[in-house]
């Protein structure tokens, strides 16, 4: 299917809005140099995973986007110990769903079972549990499933196997709204396109506190709200 064309300054005045609603949440915006050679690095998100004991650079599945982490990796080092895909592992970060102590990886057309097995290598000391989902009917993994609390997430059914999170409460997308899967969670609210207000009224029924933002450009691009930021919790060190 055909993709419609992007509207560039509506884009941008839409990334504006997401970053202000980061901004409004508490957070500190840090922006990276961005250049015309890699047009989908507002994609940010598949560039990195981030935990709080370190920080996987990914290697993305798609070759033309390669070119994003090196920048990533570099602002990453600040923050966390960085360690990196290697060939032949392929990944993208909106593929990695992490809740808790779980992490959930989509097997999909970017994600590879050799970055996988990276994944499980280099996290599995830090305790936490690696869990491979097949992903079908959308690009990623965080396409079909989002977390909006430790114990809750946010499904679409159609495009994963529900058994692999028998452990949380799922709140199902509208049957019309197949694209309503990706929310983004903060601290204390879950930022939400507004496009998609029948599976809100499902989200404000749940009693979850919603920012709503129009990412509809982003959308024409497969972007979704995960996928424009990497969040970091700034730890702190006693003394």
């Amino acid at each position: 299917m055909a993709r419609l064309p992007i509207d560039v300054d509506v884009a941008r005045r839409q990334h504006a809005a997401y970053e202000q609603a980061l901004r409004d949440a508490g957070y500190r915006v840090e922006r990276l140099p961005a250049t015309y050679q890699i047009p989908d690095s507002v994609f940010i998100e598949d560039a990195a995973v981030v935990v709080d004991e370190l920080a996987i650079v990914t290697r993305p599945g798609a070759e033309s986007r390669r070119a994003e982490t090196a920048a990533v990796a570099d602002a990453l080092a600040r923050y966390r110990t960085v360690h990196t895909i290697e060939p032949p592992g392929t990944i993208d970060g909106g593929d990695v769903l992490i809740v808790g102590r779980r992490v959930f990886i989509g097997r999909s057309i970017r994600t590879n079972a050799a970055a996988i097995e990276q994944m499980r290598r280099v996290l599995a000391p830090h305790g936490y549990v690696v869990c491979d989902v097949e992903v079908r009917g959308c690009l990623h993994l965080k396409s079909a499933v989002t977390a909006l609390a430790d114990d809750t997430l946010l499904v679409n059914p159609a495009w994963l196997d529900g058994r692999t999170f028998n452990d949380f409460d799922l709140v199902e997308v509208d049957p019309g709204e197949a694209m309503a899967a990706n929310a983004l969670r903060l601290h204390d609210r879950i930022v939400y396109p507004s496009a998609f207000p029948r599976t809100a009224e499902r989200l404000a029924s749940c009693g979850l506190n919603l920012a709503l933002i129009d990412a509809s450009e982003l959308a024409k691009a497969e972007g979704a709200l995960t996928c424009c930021s990497v969040l970091i919790e700034e730890l702190t060190v006693d003394s």
